[in-house]
């Protein structure tokens, strides 16, 4: 119970890290978390948001990957590990996530428009 609380903690401490733009702070908060709670998709997909916005594309495609596989019908991580796996210059396997996203109810928006990849998961 109390390790559910800590990683509960730690997670609420690592999302507010992350709204403040924190995010190499947050990605303390939130391994702090996983390593509490390794089987959380929220967790996991925070984590990868966090690596993701510090530029940490390997760590951040680790962690949308297992949240991919604990929720396979989330589109958001879906999404992420397209953008990780985009950054990452592995096209292919960016493409096939960014086409589940859409699958599983995920719309671009004005901000993805801009992105110089955009045409990857298109079609």
């Amino acid at each position: 119970m109390r390790a559910q609380r800590d990683a509960y903690d730690a997670f609420q401490r690592g999302s507010e890290l992350l709204e403040a733009r924190e995010f190499r702070q947050a990605t303390v908060a939130l391994e702090q978390a996983k390593r509490l709670e390794p089987a959380k998709g929220s967790i996991r997909e925070a984590l990868g948001r966090a690596y993701l916005s510090s530029r940490q594309y390997r760590h951040a495609a680790e962690e949308f990957a297992v949240a991919v596989d604990l929720a396979p019908t989330d589109h958001y991580a879906h999404y992420g590990l397209a953008r990780s796996l985009e950054r990452l210059g592995e096209g292919r396997g960016a493409a096939r996530h960014y086409k589940l996203a859409r699958c599983f109810g995920w719309e671009p928006d004005g901000a993805e428009s801009a992105w110089p990849g955009r045409g990857i998961g298109q079609g």
